[in-house]
């Protein structure tokens, strides 16, 4: 080979490597000049959501892509947490959705006990051998007695914390079809009030029914579907003439009486039924026609359903909006299973959803202090 052939030879191969050597600066230049607003919708989202409300805003500040993100997944209101009584001993656990973490408490004085209800942070509770009620809030471990009073069949809720005025605790149970019994109590009280009160239509009471308050009401929703409803303060009582909500077929199958939640929000009553796994469908009580109508939305509402309460938030992160949580974990308390309204589908998809299978007195929703950061 001459010697000219040999230097355009080595000309021709130092361009390629100094091609290649630049192409490697440019890479490596580009991947300094990314920053972490370059992250995908989707990471950013997931770790925007995990944010206090605090951070939350800090990071909304940080540059124009994250700050519609932030404000999307903002928390500015506090999710319910789930509540696990064990079957032996006196470890509790609660479940944090928002966070995914659980949070162990021994609590000796709910010993012997089993739930009934829960509002604004308060547990009340039914010893069923000594017939002994107490109001117990697991974050401050204050206990209120009440009354003894026999529950056997029957649910009991209250209007609000025992700690605030004009708490009123109420329950119902049929003496026959057309005449239930209703009982009131209030803390302080010495003893609690039954009246028997005849009905126009049948009304039959059982421990599958739903209690909510709403509007200064006790709304009952009977294991067939009636709404029973109750004033505490006219001590009034009525079963409104409004045919329960329309399920398909399907939905009437084994243990379909467990699979019902009723909880309000901003004074609408929904109802929530579930079948196997089949998807859920939702009903509101158009009180202006006094009729059950289907909801196609719950325009950013989150749902948390139990057995004995379930409740309504909004403002919660944007993954958990217009979505119904029920209570049951998945993949070592790593996943709550919840149902998407705007999807349409359970997340995560193959699991098996029949809630008529599981225990009602196992786990319940509680409201966590907004000011709590987990147990010490």
């Amino acid at each position: 080979m001459s010697g000219k052939r040999r230097r355009k030879l080595k000309s021709l191969v130092d361009t390629i490597n100094d091609n290649k050597r630049l192409a490697i600066e440019v890479k490596n230049e580009n991947l300094e000049l990314q920053t972490w607003s370059d992250l995908p919708a989707e990471l950013l989202e997931l770790i925007l959501s995990r944010l206090a409300l605090d951070d939350n805003v800090r990071a909304s500040v940080v540059c124009k892509r994250w700050h519609p993100v932030a404000i999307a997944v903002r928390i500015v209101n506090q999710s319910p947490w789930l509540m696990y009584f064990p079957k032996f001993g006196d470890l509790y656990e609660f479940y944090d959705p928002v966070q995914r973490k659980t949070y162990s408490v021994e609590l000796t004085e709910l010993s012997g006990s089993r739930v009934c209800y829960t509002k604004d942070g308060w547990l009340l509770l039914y010893r069923p051998r000594t017939h002994q009620v107490f109001f117990f809030n697991p974050f401050t471990r204050e206990v209120i007695k009440l009354p003894r009073f026999e529950m056997t069949y029957q649910i009991v809720a209250f209007s609000c914390a025992p700690t605030s005025p004009g708490c009123v605790l109420f329950t119902v149970k049929h003496v026959s079809p057309t005449i239930v019994a209703i009982s009131t109590c209030y803390p302080g009280a010495t003893e609690w009030k039954t009246v028997n009160y005849q009905n126009r239509l049948p009304f039959v009471s059982s421990i599958w029914n739903k209690l909510v308050f709403c509007n200064g009401l006790f709304y009952c929703l009977s294991l067939t579907g009636w709404l029973g409803v109750f004033d505490p303060s006219e001590r009034s009582w009525s079963v409104l003439s409004v045919p329960p909500p329309k399920c398909p077929e399907n939905f009437f199958a084994k243990n379909w009486w467990k699979g019902k939640f009723m909880t309000e929000h901003n004074g609408d009553i929904i109802v929530i039924y579930t079948c196997s796994s089949e998807n859920p469908i939702l009903f509101k009580l158009d009180q202006s026609i006094m009729e059950w109508e289907e909801m196609r939305t719950l325009d950013g509402v989150t749902l948390f359903a139990s057995f004995l309460s379930s409740h309504s938030r909004i403002d919660l992160p944007g993954m958990m909006r217009n979505s119904v949580y029920f209570s049951k974990v998945r993949f070592y308390g790593k996943r709550c299973i919840s149902f998407s309204v705007d999807d349409y589908r359970y997340y995560p998809r193959k699991q098996c959803h029949d809630w008529g299978e599981q225990d009602p007195f196992e786990n319940i929703w509680i409201e966590p202090p907004k000011d709590f950061s987990g147990f010490t």
